[in-house]
């Protein structure tokens, strides 16, 4: 069993930055790839980000690539999200996921654990 707990949320302008982490707790999270998604009001969940058990596959939705950042310490049972020139269609609960095998997915039903959310909100 895998518990994630989000947090780095928050209101920012446009073009601003934050940083979200998610904390695991278990012993096993080094095997588990870790995704980001996030759900804006009316709207599917969708995929942002993953990274695989080591770190170094990394996937992006082209809506965020160059401007977020996924990373992980395994060291620290985290997973991170850095996410640069933040625009206001990015406003949205942002969620952590945890399985998906080693090397992630894009597909949200592939995870087997999920946090409770943190949300995110751009201003214009």
């Amino acid at each position: 069993q895998v518990q994630l707990v989000e947090s780095g949320g928050g209101l920012v302008q446009a073009g601003g930055s934050l940083r979200l982490s998610c904390a695991a707790s278990g012993r096993t999270f080094s095997s588990y790839a870790m995704g980001w998604f996030r759900q804006a009001p009316g709207k599917e969940r969708e995929f942002v980000a993953a990274i695989s058990w080591s770190g170094y596959r990394l996937y992006y939705a082209d809506s965020v690539k160059g401007r977020f950042t996924i990373s992980r310490d395994n060291a620290k049972n985290t997973v991170y999200l850095q996410m640069n020139s933040l625009k206001p269609e990015d406003t949205a609960v942002y969620y952590c996921a945890a399985g998906a095998g080693r090397y992630g997915s894009v597909y949200s039903a592939e995870y087997d654990y999920w946090g409770q959310g943190t949300q995110v909100t751009v201003s214009s």
